[in-house]
């Protein structure tokens, strides 16, 4: 069986006063998770742990994000966190700075080809 992609879904979030990239990074994905309702697994007759989902992140600072805080939003399925350097770091008058995150999120199912 091949893993076969049926979903991604994008997302934003921001930490406006801390420079907290992980809660930045957590409303990007839950913002990505809120824009859809749609039910994969039951559509495809997979149970919900047998969704495979990619989640990539993406900030200025990748290695200021707890993964394993992230890796926690998922009620379920197997979830894999990639975090990158993206994002936006903006310049606050009289000091710090704005963080904003971005999210992709793919929904994956080992499947068999379609003939």
């Amino acid at each position: 069986m091949a893993k076969t992609r049926v979903l991604v879904e994008f997302g934003m979030g921001t930490s406006l006063r801390r420079a907290d990239y992980t809660a930045a990074a957590d409303r990007a994905i839950r913002d990505a998770l809120w824009h859809n309702s749609i039910n994969m697994a039951e559509l495809f007759g997979f149970p919900k742990e047998a969704m495979i989902i990619d989640a990539e992140v993406a900030v200025q600072n990748p290695d200021a994000v707890d993964q394993d805080k992230l890796k926690a939003i998922f009620p379920y399925g197997q979830a894999e966190i990639h975090v990158k350097r993206g994002g936006l770091d903006v310049e606050k008058p009289g000091g710090g700075v704005t963080v904003i995150a971005n999210a992709a999120l793919s929904v994956s199912f080992e499947m068999e080809p379609a003939t």
